[in-house]
């Protein structure tokens, strides 16, 4: 735990309730408060990967907690959403994005007990880059005006991707679940 992208990483798990809390309150602007607090929780995921990789400092912590951070940041976000406005953030599309979240979760850790790991590829990063939008925009749908359309449009896309990609881990990464050894390369 001491050093930075740990500490980023723990930040990122703080900085949840806070969200939560915000999204929830009756604050004039808590939409603004909110969306500056999901950003640099997003920007917290960002740092650690990119501190940890240039400065050696990967630790088996770091790469447990990172995952888990990332979606309970998710997870919070969406159903927080949900719960604000179910006609903008349908339940069944945020379930389609969590359940994915889950499965290539189940999937790292089957991969793990083989000694394995899976590292994010290409589709993951899509993944968690359109997602971001799609939450900043859904958390600001009020103060769009004109633009309010993007919100929903983000989340489809950002369903979309999330399946695809989850698809893609799953076919990249099919020989770890049959208990063969997976492929060498985790790139695109």
């Amino acid at each position: 735990m001491k050093n930075l992208p740990n500490i980023l990483t723990v930040t990122r798990i703080l900085l949840v309730p806070i969200l939560v809390t915000v999204l929830f309150t009756k604050v004039a602007g808590k939409e603004w408060y909110g969306l500056a607090l999901f950003l640099a929780a997003a920007l917290t995921d960002f740092l650690d990967g990119y501190l940890a990789r240039r400065f050696r400092l990967v630790t088996k912590l770091g790469q447990l907690l990172d995952p888990a951070a990332d979606k309970i940041l998710v997870a919070s976000a969406f159903i927080s959403l949900v719960e604000l406005d179910p006609k903008v953030t349908p339940a069944w599309m945020v379930a389609v994005i969590l359940a994915r979240e889950f499965a290539v979760g189940a999937l790292r850790n089957v991969a793990a007990s083989e000694g394995q790991v899976i590292a994010a590829g290409w589709s993951g990063k899509t993944k968690t880059t359109v997602q971001i939008v799609a939450i900043s925009l859904l958390i600001i749908y009020n103060q769009l005006g004109e633009f309010r359309h993007l919100a929903p449009i983000s989340l489809w896309v950002a369903m979309v991707v999330t399946a695809l990609s989850g698809f893609d881990y799953f076919l990249r990464y099919r020989r770890v679940l049959a208990g063969q050894a997976a492929p060498r390369t985790a790139g695109p």
